[in-house]
């Protein structure tokens, strides 16, 4: 363990973001005990002591069209960080996920000489891929989490890390559901769909609905049925409490802060909204559906854009379609209802079992030791003589 003094900046999005950089933040205070942190910071890194200058829940925008709305408050807070870095210059700044707001705010550190990171390559190998210029410019170093990644980076010869994820770390290969569901207090003979309707507003306020109407119709055909429903704040809390206040849906739900590992390990079967939830759903090794819906035009916009096959992220790392993916129009409680059914009342048989045995493969090729190797790198960054 060093005893230098070191200011490391910090920027999450979103609670996925919020996870890696809490592992990474612990990590490094192994090796730097006198290392401050500061940045943006949600509650996991919060409590491993970084300042946060302003509440992560402002970055928490997804969608082109979205960001629109948002962009003058989101300006403000980028050229804030800004303004605080250059007065106040770390020994690195490292942006983790949320790359719109971060490889900006990179570009321009850069500039003034300060080392930059980006914790989690944007998809460049999906949509944009154009950006890899950009983050050339704008980072000192990529930490990749998917081992298709390094390749991309490799062939530009921009430097780049794979580090794997935490969260396969963290899960056992062979996750303890009866574990799980005696931790939530479940009954044995209960059938638990887990419902994750996403991490922002504007995706609980999308998704919500039609999730809870695919589980309306779910309820005759399955016995004993019952919602869990993990949310990431009391923001969201309060946001599913007061549809199921208006609504009143004749269904036993359960809606709990955090504990979404435990919830979606303890169910059947899981209904999300596509996103890192879909990558965690895989390591707890759990069927799925995964459905999302953008704004029109921001969905016209993406057709256009998007190039990979797929987008949920099971599908994307195995590159072939293991969990049913519903995008925009696709997402109907009929259509959801009709593929989660099968899941929850079917919990053998050889298809079960190979897809299983396809999830373990992804999550072994992601078990790395991911915060130990991102400390690793950004140390030997930091330690790197200009």
């Amino acid at each position: 363990m060093s005893d230098k003094i070191l200011r490391i900046g910090i920027v999450a999005g979103e609670a996925s973001g919020d996870i890696l950089a809490a592992g990474l933040i612990k990590q490094l205070k192994k090796r730097y005990a006198n290392a401050s942190f500061e940045g943006i910071a949600g509650p996991k890194m919060q409590a491993q002591g970084c300042h946060s200058l302003f509440d992560m829940e402002e970055l928490s925008v997804m969608g082109l069209v979205e960001v629109l709305s948002r962009i003058r408050r989101l300006l403000f807070v980028r050229k804030s960080m800004l303004n605080h870095f250059i007065a106040n210059p770390p020994d690195v700044f490292i942006g983790v996920d949320a790359p719109d707001f971060n490889l900006g705010l990179e570009l321009k550190l850069k500039k003034q000489g300060i080392k930059t990171v980006q914790y989690v390559s944007p998809t460049v190998w999906a949509w944009r891929e154009k950006r890899i210029f950009k983050i050339a410019n704008a980072t000192s170093l990529v930490l990749s989490i998917f081992p298709f990644e390094k390749q991309l980076y490799d062939k530009h010869q921009i430097p780049c890390e794979f580090v794997g994820h935490t969260m396969a770390d963290d899960i056992a290969i062979k996750p303890d559901k009866q574990k799980s569901r005696h931790a939530l207090k479940l009954k044995e003979d209960e059938i638990v769909l887990a419902v994750l309707p996403g991490s922002r507003k504007r995706e609980v306020d999308t998704l919500l609905h039609v999730f809870i109407q695919s589980c309306l119709l779910l309820k005759s055909d399955v016995k004993k049925f019952k919602v869990l429903i993990p949310v990431v704040n009391r923001q969201r809390k309060d946001q599913v409490d007061e549809y199921i206040q208006t609504h009143k849906p004749d269904l036993c739900i359960q809606v709990v802060i955090g504990h979404a590992r435990e919830v979606m390990i303890a169910s059947d079967a899981v209904l999300l909204a596509s996103g890192t939830a879909t990558l965690e759903a895989m390591l707890c090794k759990k069927n799925m559906v995964a459905a999302y819906k953008l704004s029109g035009l921001t969905y016209q916009m993406m057709k256009w854009l998007y190039k990979a096959k797929y987008f949920a992220l099971p599908n994307v790392l195995a590159d072939e379609k293991l969990i049913p993916e519903l995008l925009q129009d696709e997402v109907t409680p009929e259509t959801i209802s009709e593929l989660l059914l099968p899941m929850l009342t079917t919990q053998s048989g050889d298809e079960q079992q190979a897809l299983i045995a396809k999830f373990e493969i992804l999550h072994k090729s992601l078990k790395k030791d991911a915060d130990v190797q991102s400390a690793s790198a950004v140390v030997n960054l930091i330690e790197q003589q200009p």
